[in-house]
């Protein structure tokens, strides 16, 4: 079959390289892709928020499934808007309605789900410009750090982590009153911060029934040792070392199943991923948030791990025959390492010619914001390269990875030597 597969990062590079493996997809389209993405599937010039654009191509081109990368063309409603057109209503959607990409589009939709199916995470409340005194004040019953998040999306830039009570009033005021992170942050969620160590579980559901994916653990600062600002993700490791069975079952039983419930109950149609942040407090998982979609830079470890044809589990989502399909992971561990422009995550140049690529060996490039230029690779965002490979254990395949980032280079190419530091 045709199959339409939106957005333009890593992740989709990651789930290009998966889908293109199946024996069920004949031709892949990736609207609008990137360089690395070019070498594999056919680009297509379309804006994945352009409704009626993508419309138009999945119609003129045969496509019968749409699997959606990023976030924003769910939470806009995409899903929808295929499920209420009778020219396309039979064209499966690998995403959530509407409704259910409120776990991610709004912070306070998700800590209600939370709360209400008792899903354990952290005390919260939620604040507007109007009640930014009462907030102020919510700021001082907490014991720092303070966490501040911005209710919309914010590009993964929107949560503040800080150990000055001051400082976190005056951040509250900055993104309620002026607008910090524009409409995203018209609402701001103050919760109590939890102390421990994070990681992903990735749930993939047909609405009735789910498969827990293999567990991955990103690294978000810049800096080595975790410091400095937040990026959208700086390299990652699966499985997590510390995610052993018995945490894994209470993960299931406390989070994974009453998310799904909760789901069911609330009539809420969900044909996707669900990508849950956890924190693991003492022995317990906690949910920090959740995605309505495979993370980036996970989906370069999740994805190759799974051995199962991507394309036939889909179609089971799409089927809701999840319960009957088989998930086969390999037993190794999977590490990428993120390759970034000098700057990132501030300003940054584009259009810096990449070498090396041709010399990698024993691992998998995935590129993440690429362009081709005059018959060359040159970089074209902040993350720029994701460099993959197996080992038997986490320490095995960073070393393989490290070995290849070495070989890739472009003018202020920057990343972390320090991945798996905290394992």
């Amino acid at each position: 079959m045709n199959i339409l597969l939106l957005g333009s990062g890593g992740r989709e590079h990651a789930l290009a390289w998966k889908i293109t493996q199946s024996t069920k997809c004949s031709q892949l389209f990736v609207a609008p892709g990137n360089a690395g993405i070019a070498q594999i599937a056919t680009n297509v010039a379309v804006n994945p928020m352009d409704f009626n654009a993508v419309k138009q191509f999945v119609l003129d081109n045969a496509v019968e499934m749409v699997v959606v990368g990023p976030e924003d063309p769910l939470v806009k409603g995409i899903y929808d808007f295929f499920k209420n057109d009778s020219a396309l209503s039979d064209i499966p959607v690998i995403g959530p309605s509407q409704h259910g990409a409120q776990l991610e589009g709004s912070k306070e939709f998700a800590k209600q789900f939370l709360v209400k199916n008792n899903i354990p995470t952290a005390r919260y409340e939620a604040f507007t410009k109007d009640t930014v005194e009462a907030g102020c004040d919510f700021l001082k019953t907490l014991i720092p750090p303070y966490v501040l998040k911005a209710d919309g999306l914010a590009a993964g830039k929107g949560v503040l982590i800080l150990n000055d009570l001051t400082e976190a009033q005056q951040e509250l005021s900055n993104m309620l009153v002026d607008a910090k992170f524009g409409d995203a942050s018209s609402k701001v969620v103050i919760e109590e911060f939890l102390d421990g160590i994070e990681l992903s579980c990735f749930v993939l559901t047909d609405g009735k029934s789910y498969k827990i994916l293999p567990t991955a653990k990103d690294y978000k600062r810049i800096g080595e040792g975790d410091t400095g600002l937040n990026t959208g993700g700086m390299g990652a490791v699966s499985p997590v070392p510390f995610a052993d069975a018995e945490f894994m079952q209470k993960v299931e039983e406390r989070v994974v199943i009453p998310t799904i419930n909760g789901l069911k109950n609330d009539s809420i149609e969900y044909k996707g991923f669900v990508f849950i942040g956890l924190i693991k407090v003492g022995n317990d998982p906690f949910v920090i948030e959740y995605n309505v979609r495979m993370g980036d830079p996970e989906t370069e470890v999740v994805i190759p791990r799974i051995k199962s044809d991507l394309v036939e589990l889909f179609q089971a989502v799409a089927n809701q025959t999840l319960a009957n399909a088989v998930l086969e992971t390999d037993k190794r561990t999977a590490t990428t390492v993120m390759i970034v422009s000098g700057g990132y995550p501030e300003d940054y140049e584009k259009g810096k010619a990449i070498t090396g690529l041709d010399q990698i060996e024993d691992s998998i490039v995935f590129h993440a914001g690429t362009a081709e230029k005059d018959g060359n690779i040159v970089t074209n965002g902040g993350r720029v390269i994701a460099v993959t490979s197996y080992g038997e254990n986490f320490k095995d395949a960073l070393k393989q990875s490290y070995k290849n980032v070495e070989k890739i280079n472009f003018d202020k190419k920057y990343y972390r030597t320090d991945l798996g530091f905290d394992l």
